[in-house]
């Protein structure tokens, strides 16, 4: 085994440090081709920007999709005459209730409560010209054809309801966290406009759908004369018992001159007393509910293990004899 003197340490560290030396030299008096960087540069530039007109190109497509069906709905709609009646106003809100607002909403709404039940009723009586063929007893066949047709006479309004029902219960969840984010506004010394749109801002991340309304609210506010029907519109726009009781609420204290702090300080109060109440009461209504488990899958088992060997026992005991 060799073992590395000092004179041979010295000579390799004197070879490195020349290495280094000359790398620092040749680095140093190298020329640089800033052309060549700006090029490659460009290209990298040039690449992400075809990327981006490319995705645009793939989202326009689908916009004229989206388009061209809502203008074949919009026509069919205007052609049998379907925007009438004094029911418009209602399937106005309930559509609102669900989140969608705009006319196409609507359009499409009565294009699919007039042309849905015709198309499931049609598939059903196609498919019983076909039941031979495709070996579907009579009995399959009519419960298809009714299943159709309640789904085409009703299936648009249950989509509908489930849609609007999903987002209260998401309005319902948050709104006590902004309400609390609103009196931390109100005591900041903001005034409503800009809480409203504060607290939308805020509640972006956290729930969307509050956002959205508090962010309409706040625009509905700036422009529009009168402040009490901009809070108004978000009630009708939600039907919400909480969110009335919330702008019943801010609609007095601009009414009467009231702080807004202290009321919000006392709403807010009283809504997480009846959260804590409504916990109270679900916990209460827990070993009711459980009693039916307990009753059909629990003690059976439990009988079982604890009988079983008794019965095993009494067998054995029976044949032997």
């Amino acid at each position: 085994m060799s073992i590395i003197d000092g004179d041979d340490v010295l000579a390799l560290s004197s070879a490195a440090t020349a290495v280094m030396a000359l790398f620092a030299v040749w680095h140093g008096l190298i020329v640089r081709d800033p052309v060549g960087a700006r090029l490659r540069g460009l290209s990298r530039i040039r690449l992400g920007l075809k990327a981006d007109f490319s995705a645009p190109k793939r989202n326009r497509a689908r916009s004229d999709i989206r388009r061209s069906g809502l203008s074949l709905m919009r026509l069919a709609v205007i052609r049998f005459n379907l925007m009438r009646g004094r029911q418009l106003e209602k399937i106005a809100a309930r559509l609102a209730r669900a989140g969608w607002r705009s006319q196409d909403a609507l359009t499409a709404y009565l294009f699919a409560k007039a042309f849905v039940p015709v198309v499931t009723v049609g598939g059903g009586i196609l498919l019983l010209g076909f039941k031979d063929r495709l070996s579907i007893g009579p009995n399959l066949t009519y419960l298809i054809l009714g299943i159709a047709a309640v789904a085409g006479l009703f299936g648009t309004d249950m989509l509908v309801k489930n849609v609007g029902d999903k987002r209260i219960k998401k309005l319902t969840q948050a709104l006590p966290d902004a309400l609390d984010l609103l009196v931390i506004c109100a005591e900041a010394g903001l005034s409503l406009e800009s809480a409203v749109k504060r607290v939308g801002q805020e509640m972006g991340s956290a729930s969307a759908e509050m956002s959205d309304e508090f962010m309409l609210t706040a625009v509905e506010l700036n422009f529009l004369p009168d402040r009490t029907r901009a809070l108004r519109n978000l009630v009708k726009r939600t039907d919400l018992p909480k969110l009335r009781a919330l702008v019943n609420s801010l609609i007095q204290s601009e009414r009467f001159g009231t702080p807004l702090a202290n009321s919000l300080r006392v709403l807010s109060a009283e809504f997480r007393n009846e959260r804590m109440m409504k916990a109270e009461e679900k916990a209460a209504k827990l070993p009711a509910i459980m009693t039916v488990p307990m009753i059909l899958f629990i003690l059976p088992t439990l009988f079982i293990i604890i009988l079983g060997p008794v019965i095993l026992h009494i067998i054995d005991t029976m044949h032997g004899k």
